[in-house]
């Protein structure tokens, strides 16, 4: 909203307007504004909840502190996701189809995560949210995302097929996103369609998602909406997974949106982009704006969230945590990289899988349930081998920071 108005001020040659013309600086004021509303409003939501006596019920797993845990506020995510919402709304151009796509997912997974909490809370049932209805609500979100990443018209990209992104016939300004670029016969890069996505570790590392359909527009759409369902299925249950100690989850998160915005950052830039040999995306500045909100909330979150906990954010954060990051890395085009980059949700998540599926095995074969972990989730395990819960998170964290440097290599490893 208020890039609208310091555009207009622009307009009328009002000095210092132009500063919201700079991603850089709309990205700065998202995150700052983003850390003061979780900081300071943060508190005031944290006493609210406690004044409501909406407290954790913890399940005694025998862990050690978990009983300190109980009652703590949870429904924690509120504050997470109006400091996400809130700055995005200030400093992003509306009209974007990126940020429209961004706060959508927002919306609607903060929504399911928010009536899981609500059960629990409120109607005194444990079991929150019935599974299948929250899987419903994940494939919902990866409909809509994946037909507007799919149709849109401003859902494009380009592809380098030279040393340089600009024309031999026509320049045109580096800067300007809205120009237009297929002019002559002499391009030095093309347009490719809204299919193409990134393969990491591959020197010629683009691919068509339509030589997987035949060219088939609708096949096409199926295939890619079929994957975009499963990523976020996927990474929205575990970052849900993953948070079963204070901070863990806010801090990987964190980490995770850092290395995100540089590749956001990179691929929507026209000199970046073609400097690094990378896809260059246009429209796509405007979601290191988002991103920059994003890792604010999750930095000031985990001012309360850090341990010993003064709050918890429940499913209404946890789930929107894990989806907005793989609808995020979706948009740019860096999904493949989800694997590493996210590599703690995916091996939290996992952990549980294997050790589900192990012991039906075992107790089918043997007539006895065995377990590979001492339990499940992974950090869970690590407790029951007497680590403590601080120490654990350091360690979590201390991997998702190598996790996301090998991502951000990948820019220029192949």
């Amino acid at each position: 909203m208020l890039y609208y108005l310091f555009q207009y001020l622009n307009e009328l040659d009002i000095p210092g307007a132009g500063v919201f013309d700079y991603i850089s600086f709309r990205a700065a004021a998202a995150l700052i504004t983003s850390l003061i509303i979780s900081m300071i409003f943060g508190k005031r939501i944290i006493n609210a909840l406690r004044k409501q006596q909406i407290g954790e019920s913890v399940r005694d797993l025998g862990l050690e502190g978990q009983k300190e845990k109980e009652g703590t506020p949870t429904m924690g995510g509120l504050i997470i996701l109006s400091a996400i919402l809130i700055p995005t709304l200030l400093f992003a151009k509306l009209h974007n189809i990126y940020v429209i796509t961004m706060l959508i997912a927002t919306v609607w997974l903060g929504l399911i995560g928010f009536l899981d909490d609500y059960i629990k809370v409120f109607k005194k049932n444990k079991e929150g949210l019935a599974g299948k209805f929250k899987v419903i609500g994940q494939i919902g979100v990866g409909v809509i995302v994946g037909s507007i990443l799919y149709f849109h018209p401003d859902v494009k990209a380009h592809e380098k097929v030279d040393s340089q992104y600009v024309l031999a016939q026509n320049e045109v300004d580096v800067t300007d996103k809205h120009a237009e670029f297929n002019k002559g016969t002499d391009s030095k890069w093309i347009m490719t369609t809204d299919k193409t996505t990134t393969i990491p570790f591959v020197k010629n590392n683009e691919v068509n998602y339509s030589l997987l359909s035949g060219n088939n527009v609708w096949i096409g759409f199926a295939i890619f909406t079929l994957i975009v369902i499963f990523i976020v299925v996927a990474i929205s249950n575990g970052a849900n997974m993953t948070d079963g100690l204070d901070g863990l989850a806010t801090g990987s998160s964190a980490i995770i949106g850092l290395a995100l915005a540089v590749l956001a950052y990179v691929s929507s830039n026209l000199k970046f982009a073609d400097y690094l040999d990378v896809m260059y995306i246009p429209f796509a500045e405007e979601m290191v704006i988002f991103i920059s909100a994003f890792v604010g909330a999750c930095i000031g979150f985990l001012w309360f969230n850090s341990y010993p906990a003064q709050v918890f954010m429940g499913d209404t954060g946890s789930l929107a945590l894990g989806g907005i990051i793989a609808v995020f890395a979706i948009s740019i085009r860096k999904e493949l990289l989800i694997p590493v980059l996210c590599g703690i949700f995916i091996i939290e998540n996992a952990s549980v899988i294997l050790q589900v599926s192990y012991f039906k095995f075992t107790k089918k074969k043997f007539g006895e349930g065995r377990r590979i972990l001492r339990m499940a989730p992974l950090h869970h395990h690590y407790q029951k081998k007497g680590i403590h819960e601080a120490k654990i998170v350091s360690r979590f964290w201390i991997v998702g920071i190598l996790l996301a440097v090998i991502t951000i290599v990948t820019l220029k490893l192949r």
